[in-house]
C-alpha cells in the first residue's frame, strides 16, 4: 500500500502508516467506524489535533514538567522490564524426544470427543408418540412426522438436531441416541421435556490426533512450561544477587 501523505503539521508529515498504527490502539468496533469515509476524516482530524498539541507542548518546554519526567521514568522502566523478560525467555530449545514424550504422556488431551447426529420428534404424551411411530412404520418419513407433530423448534428442519457430543443432551436422551445404530429409530424416550422418538443419522467415535496433528499444540505447551521454569529460576538467582527486603 502506498504510504500517502495525508497532512503536514508544522512541517511534520502525517502519512497513511501513521494513521494505521494509531488506529490499532482502538477496540475493533471503533476501528470499523473509523474505516468509513466519515470516520477516516474524523480520525485524521483527531491526529492533526494531537500533533498541534504536541507542538504546543514542545514550544512550551513541557519536557521539563515534573509530571512528564515522572511518566517517562515509569514508561522507561516498563519497557526495560519487557525487554528483560524477553531476554530471559529467549532461546528456548525443544527436542524431538521431548515432543514425543509429551505426546505419549498426555495422549488423552489429543483425543476428540465421540459425536452423534440425530433427528427427534417431541410430544407431550406416551400415547401420542406411540401413534406417531405407527405412522412412521406404515410409511410416513421421520422428517415429515417431525414437521407435522413435533413441538420442538427443530420440527422446521424435520427434527434435525445436528451434531452433538456427550454431555450436550439430557442423560435419558443421550444414552439412547449413542446406543442406536445409524438409521435406527428408538422406542419412546421420556425426558423432562416430554416423549421423544430419536433417529440416529451418524455417529463418529472419538479419534486420537496423530503426533503431527498435535505438534503445534505440544510445542506451545512445552515452550510455556520451559519459559515459566526459566523465568522462576532466573528470578531466584536475581534474589541472591540483589537485596530484597519486605516490610
Amino acid at each position: 500500500m502506498e504510504n500517502k501523505v495525508l497532512a503536514i503539521v508544522n512541517g511534520n508529515k502525517i502519512n497513511q502508516k501513521d494513521v494505521d498504527r494509531s488506529l490499532l490502539r482502538f477496540p475493533q468496533e471503533t476501528q470499523e467506524h473509523y474505516k468509513t469515509d466519515e470516520g477516516k476524516r474524523q480520525f485524521l482530524d483527531q491526529i492533526i489535533n494531537f500533533e498541534l498539541i504536541y507542538n504546543y507542548a514542545l514550544d512550551s518546554d513541557m519536557k521539563k514538567d515534573p509530571d512528564y519526567v515522572e511518566q517517562m521514568k515509569l514508561i522507561g522502566k516498563d519497557v526495560l522490564i519487557q525487554i528483560g523478560v524477553k531476554n530471559i525467555l529467549a532461546n528456548i530449545n525443544i527436542t524431538e524426544e521431548e515432543i514425543k514424550k509429551y505426546y505419549e504422556d498426555n495422549s488423552g488431551i489429543f483425543k476428540s470427543e465421540e459425536t452423534a447426529s440425530a433427528k427427534h420428534i417431541l410430544v407431550d404424551t406416551l400415547e401420542q408418540i406411540k401413534k406417531i411411530k405407527v405412522e412412521i412404520t406404515n410409511g410416513m418419513s421421520f422428517e415429515e412426522a417431525a414437521k407435522k407433530y413435533s413441538k420442538c423448534p427443530s420440527s422446521a428442519q424435520g427434527g434435525n438436531l445436528g451434531e452433538f457430543t456427550r454431555g450436550k443432551m439430557v442423560p435419558e436422551f443421550e444414552k439412547v441416541a449413542f446406543e442406536l445404530k445409524v438409521g435406527e429409530i428408538s422406542e419412546p424416550v421420556k425426558t423432562q421435556f416430554g416423549y421423544h422418538l430419536i433417529q440416529l443419522d451418524k455417529k463418529s467415535p472419538g479419534k486420537v490426533k496423530s503426533l503431527e496433528e498435535s505438534r503445534q499444540t505440544i510445542v506451545e505447551n512445552i515452550s510455556h512450561q520451559k519459559q515459566n521454569e526459566k523465568y522462576m529460576s532466573f528470578v531466584t538467582e536475581l534474589k541472591d544477587k540483589y537485596k530484597v527486603e519486605i516490610e
